[in-house]
């Protein structure tokens, strides 16, 4: 245990150093492990991401929906981010993709809003022995319903490592809070979005800081739909100058917004949807 916060102390130094700033860490319960975690042995060799839960579709036979939810597994813990806006929709498209309620170990809310909490209830029927990560400011009605279901609630304000390879960005933005689940990998670092409504740049920012890597890809809802063609080219600018080097954007990102990121990524751009199963091949032969 001595040298393991000592691993996390010196990787907080070295963090603060290269960006010029400390973000304060908020521990989860009996773990004692830092946001910056050690580099070495913690990172998750080959994560699958599979989407759940989207408005764009991939997989034959798999519903769409306005919403979003996706799995990861091949963390020591398996989990779900977001459960999309209804309950049989989720669940169906986790049976037709192969996985039940019952693999779910933790669930990570992005933000408050129907289209990414809706199916909660149904799945808690189905297994409330998780432990759930929300933002602080989610509403005391949705914290008590996950109470008494029976399931952990574990509020988030600050980043935090949830296990092995796995973190939570904290809460970003004011209007509308929202946080991303990140991952470390051999090859570097997977932002996951929600919405991305405090701004797809800012949450890759926050990721890079919490987690000290290099930016493999950014997936998930870019929250770009009215956006245009100078703003879109100044976003994607800044996404390449923060050093990421794929994008997965989808739910809602926008068709047009959609193709502008294909154009500019080229074979960088990884098309994604519901029943869309990402693992490191999609990344090609990148290296770090």
């Amino acid at each position: 245990m001595k040298t393991l916060l000592k691993t996390g102390t010196l990787s907080l130094i070295c963090v603060v150093g290269l960006f010029g700033f400390n973000i304060p860490l908020q521990s989860e319960e009996n773990t004692n492990r830092n946001a910056q975690g050690s580099k070495t042995g913690d990172s998750i060799s080959n994560p699958i991401i599979t989407i759940i839960y989207d408005n764009y579709p991939y997989g034959e036979g798999i519903a769409t929906d306005w919403g979003f939810s996706c799995v990861v597994q091949g963390a020591e813990k398996t989990i779900l981010f977001d459960t999309g806006g209804k309950s049989p929709i989720l669940l169906a498209n986790m049976e037709k993709l192969g996985i039940t309620p019952k693999d779910i170990n933790l669930i990570v809310f992005s933000h408050i809003h129907d289209d990414h909490t809706g199916g909660i209830s149904g799945f808690l029927e189905i297994n409330p022995k998780v432990t759930i990560y929300t933002p602080q400011s989610f509403p005391d009605t949705f914290k008590e319903m996950v109470r008494n279901s029976g399931a952990k609630l574990i509020e988030i304000k600050k980043p935090v490592q949830i296990c092995k390879g796995v973190y939570v960005s904290g809460e970003i933005g004011t209007a509308i809070v929202e946080q991303a689940l990140l991952l470390r990998t051999d090859r570097g670092l997977i932002v996951i979005t929600g919405c991305a409504h405090p701004g797809i740049v800012p949450m890759v920012e926050r990721g890079r800081r919490v987690v000290a890597e290099d930016v493999l890809c950014v997936l998930g809802g870019f929250h770009l739909l009215n956006t245009g063609a100078d703003s879109l080219k100044t976003i994607i600018q800044n996404l390449k100058t923060l050093g990421v080097r794929y994008v997965a954007p989808t739910h809602c990102t926008g068709d047009n917004q959609r193709q502008f990121f294909e154009k500019e990524f080229g074979d960088r751009y990884i098309k994604i949807g519901a029943g869309k199963v990402l693992t490191m091949n999609d990344f090609g032969g990148l290296k770090r």
